[in-house]
């Protein structure tokens, strides 16, 4: 169940409600235990939400949750959103990492709810008008003690946008859509620093299956002053977003030092990125015995934590990975838990996690991980070599090509002609024809494995 509260002193919130109201079909009813004031009164229920009003601003309520009938999971607070930011939809939690200027108690956060934020974020990109931006904020304002998991979905940000009916009627589209979604899920994030806007967090949102709780932006910090006096509320982000990892926007070093003494890890962006939603167990383990993700480890499509370190032959993937790169890294990728790379992350590195053979498969060693890459790897000769053959220490590849020194002992004077016989056509020299067979040799190279 989610609550929905409407605020009577809030233009945008009576016009999203309002368009809620419109969108599906509620069950009018009366509470005259509560003030009307106080989300008493006339209430509506649907399947799935409940939608009380109150006289104040969302700001000035503590634990609105309380006046809702239903136990919600789930808290909405329907919003306008003001600033200078032309027309937008956002969403953000509440409380204070520092004083309290805008509602709450300084110090206080509310409980958050990420994965609920991550579905307003996704269902506000869907259905907002053309010209309305969508995003989330950092934490800021109350109220820093709801009840339950909650989360501002707002319209924004002047009048125009306040009364614009297509705009409200998408956040209230939005706010349905949280029915029977859970406020949290398995992989959750705290965010330090950065724009109030918090591009690098929504990029997270966005792009992997990391879901975002408190943000701390710039502004917050500074407000928050010295994080060693601020343990406390440093703690309370984490357990009010259920996180254990941290992820920071800018230099932070004070901050750094301090989170390290709390239960958290840091992790980078790329970190978060590429571990995505691999099992967890894996990625320790890899890290462990193969190297950190933000020293150029990538992850393959092998998801076991039983895996040994080995190496590529060098010679072969060097010279594979010169013919075709993309093909390379997707034979790599295919065999292994993961793998080295080197220049920036664009090419596959020696030293790979090769998963280790299940129980009762085929021992021979063409069925190894290790063995398949090198298949793979001589296959991608092929595109220049006219015979590629695997032994078992070495990857043998032959070809017949141009030989310069022939074509000297022919009479070919070095230049233009030289670069038509290596094409495969005959060239006239003194009269004489040169056919390109009378200046070809054959070559054998051979890749150690």
């Amino acid at each position: 169940m989610i609550a929905i509260v409407e605020s009577r002193a809030d233009r945008a919130s009576e016009h999203i409600c309002d368009r809620l109201r419109e969108r599906t079909d509620w069950d009018r009813r009366t509470d005259d235990d509560r003030p009307t004031a106080d989300g008493g009164g006339t209430y509506y229920r649907t399947d799935g939400a409940e939608l009380r009003s109150f006289d104040d601003l969302h700001i000035e309520l503590e634990r609105p949750a309380d006046a809702f009938d239903c136990d919600p999971d789930l808290l909405v607070f329907a919003s306008r959103h003001s600033g200078d930011t032309g027309p937008l939809l956002t969403g953000h939690f509440t409380g204070n990492f520092g004083p309290a200027e805008f509602g709450g108690e300084p110090d206080s956060l509310a409980e958050a709810a990420p994965n609920a934020l991550a579905r307003l974020l996704a269902a506000f990109g869907e259905y907002a008008p053309d010209e309305y931006d969508v995003g989330m904020e950092g934490t800021h304002h109350g109220p820093s003690v709801v009840g339950c998991p909650s989360l501002f979905a707002e319209l924004g940000s002047g009048d125009e946008q306040w009364d614009d009916r297509a705009a409200a009627d998408a956040v209230a589209r939005a706010i349905l859509e949280l029915r029977d979604v859970d406020p949290h899920r398995p992989r959750q994030v705290v965010g330090f620093g950065g724009n109030h806007y918090a591009p690098r967090f929504e990029r997270i949102v966005r792009n992997t299956s990391w879901a975002v709780g408190h943000v701390a932006p710039d502004w917050a910090l500074e407000a928050m002053d010295h994080p060693t006096a601020h343990r406390d509320v440093l703690e309370r982000a984490f357990d009010a977003s259920d996180a254990e990892i941290a992820l920071l926007d800018g230099e932070w070093p004070v901050l750094e030092e301090t989170l390290a003494t709390i239960d958290c890890r840091i992790k980078s962006e790329t970190w978060l990125r590429e571990v995505d939603d691999r099992p967890l167990e894996v990625v320790d383990a890899v890290e462990s015995d193969l190297g950190a993700v933000d020293d150029g480890i990538r992850f393959g499509d092998r998801l076991t934590a039983s895996f040994s370190v080995v190496e590529l032959p060098a010679d072969l993937l060097g010279t594979a990975q010169g013919l075709d790169p993309d093909r390379v890294r997707t034979i790599v990728e295919a065999n292994t838990v993961a793998f080295a790379t080197d220049n920036g992350g664009s090419r596959v590195g020696l030293r790979v996690a090769a998963p280790d053979a299940d129980v009762g498969a085929d021992s021979d060693t063409g069925s190894e991980p290790r063995a398949k890459i090198v298949e793979g790897l001589a296959a991608v000769l092929e595109s220049k070599y006219d015979t590629v053959t695997v032994e078992d220490d070495a990857v043998v590849a032959e070809e017949t090509a141009f030989d310069p020194d022939l074509a000297r002992k022919a009479g070919v004077p070095a230049g233009p002609k030289f670069g038509t016989l290596a094409e495969g056509e005959s060239v006239v020299v003194d009269g004489e024809t040169i056919s390109p067979e009378m200046v070809r040799t054959e070559r054998t190279r051979r890749f150690p494995i």
